[in-house]
């Protein structure tokens, strides 16, 4: 009897998880988790990639240092690539979602104003960043590795054209973070109106440091500083 009622419990629980995942709540929890790992990851990059401020031998080091990992490299790598899919494919699903939700042009326009450009731009900066990342990829990801990294790095930087195709795309990045972290927390139930200040401050400062060196990676480049030689 304790085993069957014990089953039953089971059974009776599952739909309501099932439901969890399928409505816009759990969604919203998926966005907020995958983004938050996005966001981690981000961070590392962008501590990891300063190290080219220092010079060719930090920047090869920490490459270097990187690639030693071995196997552990590749297994993050395909975790990052399932949560980076997830992330997509889920705000795309709730992007569409809203959309239909929205009963008439009225009720969009009456809540524009208290919508910031971040919110009212992610699908659009979401979809630009994805095209950078696919870019970026092909040009220092799905190359000659048996190079240095300062070696592979430098000829694409130092082509103005992409330069500026990379800054550009920092600056929709800084526009998407700058929501994307503040949004998190939210989601997440992490906010307190005694602190809700301070959280919006952190994130924004946050993701305007992370923006900030990734756009001056490219402009060191552009205005022929010699970086890495």
């Amino acid at each position: 009897m304790i085993k069957t009622s014990q089953r039953n419990r089971a059974q009776n629980s599952m739909p309501s998880t099932a439901t969890l995942y399928r409505s816009s709540l759990g969604k919203k929890y998926i966005m907020s988790a995958t983004g938050g790992f996005l966001g981690l990851f981000l961070l590392i990059h962008t501590l990891g990639n300063s190290t080219l401020f220092f010079g060719r031998a930090w920047f090869n080091s920490y490459a270097e240092h990187l690639h030693s990992l071995g196997p552990l490299v590749t297994v993050f790598e395909l975790v990052l690539l399932i949560v980076f899919l997830l992330h997509i494919m889920t705000g795309l699903i709730l992007f569409f979602q809203n959309n239909r939700a929205r009963q008439t042009r009225y009720s969009v326009s009456a809540t524009a104003g208290r919508r910031t450009w971040g919110s009212r731009t992610m699908p659009y900066t979401g979809i630009c960043i994805l095209l950078f990342v696919l870019v970026h990829l092909f040009n220092f990801h799905f190359t000659d590795h048996s190079r240095p990294i300062a070696d592979i790095v430098s000829p694409v930087l130092s082509r103005p054209l992409y330069a500026v195709f990379y800054m550009a795309a920092m600056l929709l990045l800084a526009l998407h973070i700058t929501h994307g972290f503040w949004s998190m927390f939210q989601s997440l139930g992490l906010y307190h109106p005694g602190y809700n200040c301070l959280i919006r401050r952190s994130t924004l400062w946050l993701a305007r440091f992370i923006a900030l060196v990734f756009l001056m990676i490219p402009l060191l480049f552009l205005v022929g500083h010699a970086v890495l030689q």
